[in-house]
C-alpha cells in the first residue's frame, strides 16, 4: 500500500492569514474599547457637572425673589436663571465655552 505525502503548506499558509486576521480585529476591538471608555468616563463627568448645576439652580429658585437673576459656575460651565416679576422662570440657560482645538496629534496639517 503506497501513503500519499500530506501538503501542509495550503493549511499553514490559511492559519498564518486567519491568526493575522484574528490578531487585528482583537487589536481593533480593545483600542475601541478603550476610546469608548475615556468618551463615558468624560461624558460621566460633564453629567455630573450639570447636575451639581441644576441643584444650585433650584436651590436658587426655592430662596429665590420675583425677578431676581443668578448665574452658576462650575467647571468652565454656567448656568443661567432668571425670574420675572411674577416670580415664573424666563431663563434657565446652560453653557460653555468652546474652544476649537486645532492639534492633529502628530499628523502634518496639511500646509
Amino acid at each position: 500500500m503506497e501513503e500519499t505525502p500530506i501538503r501542509l503548506g495550503p493549511l499553514a499558509l490559511l492559519l498564518t492569514v486567519v491568526s493575522i486576521c484574528l490578531s487585528v480585529l482583537a487589536i481593533l476591538t480593545f483600542t475601541t474599547a478603550w476610546a469608548d471608555h475615556a468618551l463615558a468616563e468624560q461624558y460621566g463627568e460633564t453629567v455630573q457637572t450639570r447636575y451639581a448645576l441644576e441643584q444650585q439652580g433650584q436651590r436658587f429658585l426655592a430662596e429665590a425673589a420675583p425677578g431676581a437673576e443668578a448665574e452658576f459656575e462650575q467647571d468652565g460651565m454656567r448656568l443661567h436663571v432668571a425670574l420675572d416679576d411674577s416670580g415664573a422662570v424666563i431663563r434657565w440657560t446652560m453653557d460653555r465655552e468652546w474652544t476649537e482645538n486645532n492639534t492633529i496629534d502628530g499628523l502634518w496639517p496639511g500646509t
